[in-house]
């Protein structure tokens, strides 16, 4: 079930990035009727995507069809573009659901999108809650955006 707009959280990243103008601010760089993209504020690697139905839903179960085809939809498209714009070697795609799941927003859920590189490690994020990553967030933004715009609005059909 999804909750009214009233009812929702008000820190819930992805309801503030699904309501919000200011895609910049919440580095959002794609919206279609049923979900969003947009960029980890804290990423593993350069270009970690996150996509999340824009109804807040704890469960995928909880969700219709055309959420969860815009999903899948803008998944494949995220690792298309990341696939051309990165080159990376692979890419680890998935989900957690609840906090025991590892999930950093428990009540609406998102897939990860993360490009991953042959050599490359994660180590310092267990070692030391640090992480490495080249390229700002504002060049990833500027990169990524104009990629996403040519995408159809919506993947509900």
């Amino acid at each position: 079930m999804t909750l009214p707009k009233s009812e929702q959280p008000q820190g819930c990243i992805f309801c503030i990035a699904a309501a919000s103008s200011d895609r910049r601010e919440t580095l959002t760089i794609h919206r279609s009727a049923n979900a969003i993209v947009m960029l980890n504020r804290y990423p593993y690697t350069n270009g970690h995507l996150m996509v999340a139905p824009v109804a807040h839903q704890a469960r995928l179960f909880e969700s219709t069809d055309g959420a969860l085809r815009a999903l899948i939809r803008l998944t494949a498209e995220a690792q298309r573009i990341l696939s051309d714009v990165y080159r990376p070697d692979g890419f680890n795609v998935g989900m957690n659901f609840g906090s025991a799941a590892g999930a950093g927003v428990a009540d609406h859920y998102h897939m990860h999108v993360v490009p991953r590189w042959s050599g490359d490690t994660n180590f310092m994020s267990v070692t030391s809650r640090t992480r490495l990553v080249p390229e700002e967030l504002e060049k990833t933004f500027d990169k990524l955006t104009p990629l996403f715009a040519q995408l159809p609005e919506t993947f509900d059909a």
